[in-house]
């Protein structure tokens, strides 16, 4: 489909009257304002809420792009990072949107990463007890993941995305041109969620990626298009099936249960980037599989050198600094949103593309693979 000049590819997600649409494709952002418009009402203005580093970079190609269709955009730029996920910027937010005079039928922007996707997305989502919103990821990370989906929220010193709500968007942008100005490390980062989704629930997609995986990393557009359409497709379907993460929208965690314990012990700092995080996550949880018998070791094997081969992180080696014992981390662990009733629930795998969750996990299996993992150290 083409709107003006810029064509795109689109992933529905049929969520009833919360359904919306994510486009993917390259200029989207400087053809938003045609995209948002038919969202908006008589009142041709959105409030925009972005960090330091993006609006720095697109902010501008963003104004621009709405004015051309008779929009008018305020910003808040907030600083960039994990850390600007919690409360002192959440409150920054949604007070800046208050004197702005956002209204309910308005339309905030999120316009970011993962962190301003989440944080914008809970903002409207508790302003005047919920306001619209719409995602424009620019990090690969966002734009194959947090943007679909509706997870909305802010990290709290307990642990990760604990405080939040369910709000879908009602139009994601998806501009795979935005990826070309990623570090590498943030590209790959973002590739961490990439190959999660082939692990859990698709081999082929994963036969795919360790085809085309290089290329991507350096710079195939139409590649990059098609990751980032398999990735939202297969998201997108699991949401419809389980919205609000009942069951199988678990799934989507595979690797995360290992992940958020290392980014509280990392202090969500640029130590551990999430996907990187994510990426050594699976790189466990396979390992975890293959020692409970579920699969065998060429499997993990098969993982680690594909992420080895794409040169993003899979061993806790890869983690700079001190890290705490392996009874801590899994300690940590006792936080993650996944503990039904006391017991933590994993995301295993039987072979690649096949995963299940379970919460019959022996505490002491975990512990060695996460001691193993420290020892390589």
């Amino acid at each position: 489909m083409i709107y003006g000049s810029v064509p795109f590819q689109t992933v529905h997600v049929p969520l009833g009257d919360r359904a919306y649409d994510v486009r993917i494709g390259a200029g989207l952002v400087a053809q938003a304002g045609a995209h948002i418009a038919p969202l908006l009402g008589t009142k041709k203005k959105v409030f925009v809420i972005t960090d330091e580093t993006v609006a720095g970079l697109h902010l501008q190609t963003l104004e621009a792009g709405l004015a051309a269709s008779g929009i008018e955009m305020v910003s808040l730029a907030l600083p960039a990072g994990e850390s600007t996920k919690a409360w002192p910027h959440f409150t920054r937010a949604v007070e800046w949107l208050l004197a702005k005079k956002c209204e309910r039928r308005d339309i905030v922007v999120a316009f970011g990463g993962g962190v301003i996707g989440d944080l914008a997305g809970f903002a409207a989502s508790v302003l005047r007890r919920g306001v619209r919103f719409v995602q424009i990821p620019t990090t690969l990370l966002a734009q194959v993941d947090s943007s679909v989906g509706g997870k909305t929220g802010i990290n709290s010193s307990h642990g990760k995305n604990l405080i939040g709500a369910f709000h879908q968007p009602s139009l994601v942008l998806a501009d795979i041109a935005l990826l070309g100005t990623l570090t590498a490390r943030d590209f790959l980062a973002g590739y961490g969620e990439v190959q999660k989704y082939g692990l859990l629930g698709d081999e082929t997609f994963f036969d795919w990626l360790e085809v085309n995986g290089p290329d991507l990393a350096a710079g195939d557009m139409v590649k990059r298009a098609e990751a980032v359409r398999w990735s939202v497709q297969m998201k997108a379907d699991i949401v419809v099936r389980d919205e609000t993460e009942q069951g199988d929208r678990a799934l989507l965690n595979l690797g995360h249960t290992f992940c958020h314990a290392l980014e509280s012990a990392t202090g969500y700092s640029d130590r551990l980037l999430h996907g990187e995080g994510v990426a050594i996550g699976c790189a466990l949880a396979f390992e975890l599989s293959a020692r409970l018998g579920l699969c065998s070791q060429e499997v993990p094997s098969r993982v680690r050198a594909h992420l080895k081969a794409m040169g993003t992180k899979c061993d806790l080696s890869d983690i700079e600094g001190a890290l705490p014992s392996a009874e801590a981390l899994v300690d940590l662990m006792g936080q993650d949103k996944k503990v039904v009733d006391g017991q933590l629930r994993f995301i295993l795998a039987r072979g690649i593309g096949d995963s299940f969750v379970t919460a019959d996990v022996p505490r002491d299996a975990v512990v060695k693979v996460v001691a193993d993992g420290l020892a390589a150290r």
